[in-house]
């Protein structure tokens, strides 16, 4: 067998492989893998920029794992939360809803936009380790997480239930906007 024809197989391979997982895993299933992947460099990446400039400490490390902990409970949610809601809309609904076929509509949005999260951070840290960034891209993949995160302004004050703060070694402060911040971004 020739070069070219050995080429054409693996191209086939390669193509039937993620045709097959496509089946498998929908578009949503590739969201999440995307997300995971992106999970991964940014944490790989933030280990190298730290090591890089000399602030690498195991405690911040710790705490990025733990980010990233909280990020999988979060498409979980949403995973259940589309599970009821196929659920509700495809059976018990089915009268009011007709033909409507919910799908994995929440997870898809949560996927996303932790994957660009994840992106924009994987650039701050490649900006770190001395690599020349485009500010465009910098700038585009931050408009397009905050037109992804524009339609959930009332996300910020959630939290009514009165909790002690957490003051332990790992505690920390959020940094999350105010309530001003939102107004007139209608």
């Amino acid at each position: 067998m020739n070069a070219p024809d050995k080429a054409t197989e693996i191209k086939a391979l390669i193509t039937a492989a993620i045709t097959f997982l496509t089946i498998l895993w929908g578009w949503v299933g590739w969201a999440i893998l995307v997300m995971i992947a992106c999970m991964a460099m940014d944490y790989l990446t933030g280990t190298w920029a730290a090591k890089a400039t000399g602030t690498w400490s195991s405690a911040i490390a710790r705490d990025g794992l733990w980010h990233k902990r909280g990020e999988i409970a979060a498409l979980l949610t949403a995973a259940l939360c589309d599970i009821a809601l196929q659920v509700i809309v495809n059976s018990a609904a089915a009268p009011i809803f007709g033909d409507f076929e919910y799908g994995h509509y929440l997870t898809l949005i949560v996927a996303i936009w932790y994957s660009l999260t994840e992106i924009g951070s994987i650039l701050e840290n490649a900006k770190k380790m001395g690599a020349p960034i485009p500010e465009w891209l910098i700038s585009g993949v931050a408009k397009i997480k905050d037109k992804a995160g524009a339609a959930q302004p009332a996300a910020a004050g959630v939290s009514d239930v009165d909790t002690e703060p957490y003051e332990g070694k790992h505690a920390r402060t959020p940094d999350l906007p105010a309530a001003d911040d939102y107004a007139g971004d209608d």
